[in-house]
């Protein structure tokens, strides 16, 4: 890779540089520097260096280890399935793939052991997943058994013609009934584990309609028109109102008890790739979420 550093990163550590200028870490940054694989105008330098207007920083990323999975035999909510799709009720809790840190116990480790076919696409770690939520947030999540039907399903999320409406507790009282957030969405440059509202950020589009108020908190129903990481999370918390329970964009332990996000995808509508028949689910949310709705609804 091949950075040239623009006038507003001249002064920077090369450290710092190299990762607000790239999608590499600050720690990885520096391990790649001591490892001597960072050249500044062709020369070594070490992280302290002060990079200059115009500096030409190459380097080279290593491949990365490659993750495997095995088939678990974990049980799965499938609320459709057919030759080519499947329709999937997650948990809250559970990791959509397999990544750094969750190599089992994901929802990619049960498909495998109940489905005999899935798409590859995506990868050896990602079979049959055209699209994820978060793992604290519950509910209805599309499969492709196949690749010709993973094209098409992935098709649909981009041109904005499949549905997915999600239901969500926020913290405050949300005075407009309904309403739409157009903000776009970028990675955090202070913490890379969060997203955030940035200029230059991806577009991103959420409709948002007031079910019910409880003074402190407000149940939501949300609409996607985008799918950018953590979009709702990020979109609420930006207005000022994030969803309760949120570990990254919300206060801590606000909503008891404290078990992730009260944040559920509550329906999910798209076109058939091989009947073309408009499909459409909707679940109720988990029981933890209905009863600290009950809950609300008394106090």
């Amino acid at each position: 890779m091949e950075i040239k550093i623009k006038a507003q990163s001249a002064g920077l550590r090369l450290d710092k540089a190299i990762s607000d200028n790239s999608d590499v870490s600050r720690t990885q940054a520096n391990d790649l520097i001591k490892a001597d694989a960072v050249l500044v105008n062709g020369q070594v330098k070490k992280a302290k260096y002060k990079v200059l207007e115009n500096d030409i920083v190459s380097f080279e990323i290593p491949e990365p280890e490659v993750l495997s999975y095995e088939a678990e035999n974990i049980p799965l909510d499938i609320v459709y399935e057919d030759d080519a799709v499947a329709v999937i009720n997650k948990p809250q809790g559970m990791v959509v793939h397999p990544s750094a840190g969750h190599q089992t116990g994901t929802l990619v480790n049960a498909l495998m052991y109940h489905m005999t076919n899935l798409s590859s696409i995506n990868g050896v770690i990602r079979p049959g997943i055209v699209h994820r939520i978060d793992k604290d947030t519950s509910g209805l999540l599309m499969v492709a058994k196949n690749d010709q039907a993973h094209e098409f399903l992935a098709a649909q999320l981009k041109a904005h013609t499949s549905k997915r409406r999600y239901l969500a507790i926020i913290h405050g009282n949300l005075l407009n009934d309904r309403g739409v957030i157009e903000a776009p969405i970028g990675r955090n440059a202070k913490d890379r584990k969060k997203q955030a509202v940035i200029a230059g950020g991806k577009p991103a589009l959420t409709h948002f309609e007031v079910l019910e108020r409880f003074g402190d908190f407000t149940l939501v129903s949300l609409t996607l028109e985008t799918g950018r990481t953590h979009q709702i999370r990020v979109h609420m918390a930006y207005i000022g109102h994030p969803v309760a329970g949120d570990p990254l964009y919300g206060p801590k332990n606000a909503l008891k008890p404290n078990q992730g996000q009260f944040l559920h995808a509550q329906m999910l509508g798209f076109e058939h790739p091989t009947t073309h028949e408009w499909l459409e689910f909707e679940l109720e949310p988990p029981k933890l979420f209905q009863a600290t709705l009950e809950k609300l609804r008394e106090d």
